[in-house]
């Protein structure tokens, strides 16, 4: 067995027989790019707290990883295609395990976010490779069950980065939830030199420089706006960023339209198969990113679960996405990706329907069925909507099929979190400010507990124990009216305590409860949209498929 493979999977005559564990490097360099993200949700609070971050930094720690994630993945996938998709999983991961070091390393807001900024440019090419990589070795009659396959890995990686971030902060401080992709990184660059076999477009004319640095431009506008407006409001820099986004996106679009070999022919968008399952995979991971932002804040702060209990209690949508990857993996050949697609967002749409009856009184049990239920639905709808926009392209453009279905995924998780997270703080602040009403709180210390679900627990812990330390100094006065003065003041302090305490859990879960119901009505909505676009059994996106060259490499 060579110790490096060579051999391109364009020249060989049949499938490639290390096919499935080459799946595997793929699955695990895919595995550490989504963990990066759930992970970071249960480490956060103890980052806010060791760098006494505002919760503007920590919403760029979270969304420095976007930015470039989103903007660079397309024009990253045309240069795989040409020169090598290998060489660009390899490169990638190397940069993301630096980025990680340099996360391991950060003792300050900047730094942490420059290192999520690095980790986000390595996974811009780590994804759309995987994607490439996969197509490439496999069959086309094998290539559904391996994006299958490729999807629930996806969903587990969501429900383990909490699990994972929650073992190694028993022990360990929020710094080893960066270093522990830094061994899984030096795996995947090993598994893939000796398991995955080299890629690339074997006839593949000059880059679309051009076009490619619009996108870059666009999309990171974008998503900039998508971050900024909601969170922070529309003022000059998320106005800005907007205006930059529409004029790049109409530019784009012009540039390709008459460009000979664009980096992207948006002409694909007219199929409305393909714009069917684009807008699947973006509401769908809108649906998905913004629930778990706020799950996760729920069983963490309202419930009152460690990291690693939260990890815990996400299992069963991992769980849940397994079996319905194989449920899509038996119906979709019998029943076509209309019905397993749409099917798969009506489960979604019900998921986020039983979270409007999360109140103050519910427990870890209320959240259990809408987990699985979620599970079920990511498993039905997302490898059907993947393999249709990778069989939508010829296989010179195979990086480029990848990144147009990471980045549908992309700004669907970036517009889910911001939109939802939006709503959720707004939703919080409102049912808060009326839950304390009447009460002698001062007014700088309820716009504190405003501000997230955290501050607002920090808040009724800080009047917690300025209450104990009154009721000690009673206990140590000599003065019996001194001491009874300073026990009555400790008493109505405990007592504001828990009603803060309790304002802030009763809000929250009624935030929680709002927040789905918008969520629900816009998948729902999506729904009925996909179902209309997407084609009935027999008509799936697979042009590209027909087109696809029997290309070698020179």
């Amino acid at each position: 067995m060579r110790l490096v493979m060579t051999e391109p999977a364009e020249r060989m005559d049949r499938p490639y027989a290390r096919r499935w564990w080459a799946l595997l490097v793929l699955c695990l360099s895919l595995l550490i790019i989504v963990m990066a993200n759930t992970a970071l949700t249960v480490a956060a609070p103890d980052m806010t707290e060791d760098l006494g971050l505002s919760s503007a930094d920590l919403q760029w720690v979270i969304d420095g990883y976007t930015v470039p994630y989103a903007a660079l993945m397309l024009l990253l996938g045309a240069i795989g295609d040409k020169y090598s998709r290998r060489g660009a999983l390899v490169l990638g991961l190397v940069v993301f395990a630096g980025g990680a070091v340099s996360g391991y390393l950060a003792g300050s807001a900047e730094s942490v976010i420059a290192a999520r900024a690095v980790m986000g440019a390595g996974a811009a090419m780590i994804m759309p490779a995987t994607l490439s990589l996969l197509a490439a070795t496999f069959p086309r009659a094998e290539r559904a069950k391996a994006i299958t396959l490729w999807t629930a890995t996806a969903g587990l990686a969501i429900a383990a980065g909490p699990l994972v971030a929650g073992a190694l902060l028993e022990h360990h401080g929020w710094s080893s939830t960066f270093l522990i992709n830094v061994p899984v990184a030096a795996l995947a660059v090993v598994g893939a030199l000796v398991l995955v076999p080299p890629s690339k477009a074997g006839h593949h004319g000059r880059i679309d420089y051009g076009g490619g640095l619009l996108s870059v431009v666009w999309i990171g506008a974008l998503v900039y706006t998508i971050i900024e407006g909601p969170h922070f409001g529309w003022g000059t820099k998320a106005v800005t960023a907007a205006v930059v986004a529409g004029v790049a996106l109409v530019a784009f679009v012009l540039w390709e339209l008459r460009h000979p070999r664009p980096v992207l022919d948006v002409r694909r968008f007219t199929d409305r198969g393909f714009a069917g399952s684009n807008l699947a995979v973006a509401l769908f991971f809108l649906a998905v990113f913004g629930a778990f932002y706020y799950l996760t804040q729920h069983l963490q702060f309202v419930l009152g679960y460690d990291a690693l209990d939260t990890g815990l209690r996400m299992l069963p949508l991992a769980g849940a996405v397994f079996v319905g990857s194989a449920l899509t993996g038996y119906l979709t050949p019998r029943v076509g990706m209309k019905w397993t697609v749409t099917a798969g967002m009506v489960g979604g749409t019900a998921a986020l329907a039983l979270l409007t009856q999360v109140d103050s009184g519910s427990s870890y049990g209320d959240f259990v069925a809408p987990l699985i239920v979620l599970g079920l639905a990511i498993g039905l709808a997302l490898s059907p909507c993947t393999d249709a926009i990778m069989g939508a392209f010829p296989e010179s453009e195979l990086g480029v099929g990848g990144a147009v279905n990471d980045t549908s995924l992309e700004l669907g998780g970036s517009l889910g979190i911001a939109v939802l997270g939006s709503l959720l703080a707004t939703s919080y602040s409102g049912h808060l400010s009326g839950a304390t009403a009447g009460s002698r709180l001062p007014g700088s210390s309820l716009e504190t507990a405003q501000d997230s679900v955290g501050a607002g627990y920090a808040v009724a812990q800080g009047i917690g124990d300025r209450a104990r330390q009154l009721a000690e100094q009673a206990a140590h006065t000599s003065d019996p009216q001194q001491a009874e003065r300073l026990r009555a003041q400790a008493e109505q302090l405990a007592g504001g305590a828990r009603q803060m305490a309790d304002a802030v859990g009763s809000s929250f879960a009624d935030a929680v409860a709002h927040t789905s119901l918008a969520g629900a009505v816009i998948l729902g909505v999506g729904t009925v949209v996909v179902a209309v676009l997407l084609p009935r059994k027999g008509k799936a996106v697979d042009e590209g498929a027909e087109d696809r060259e029997s290309e070698s490499v020179g």
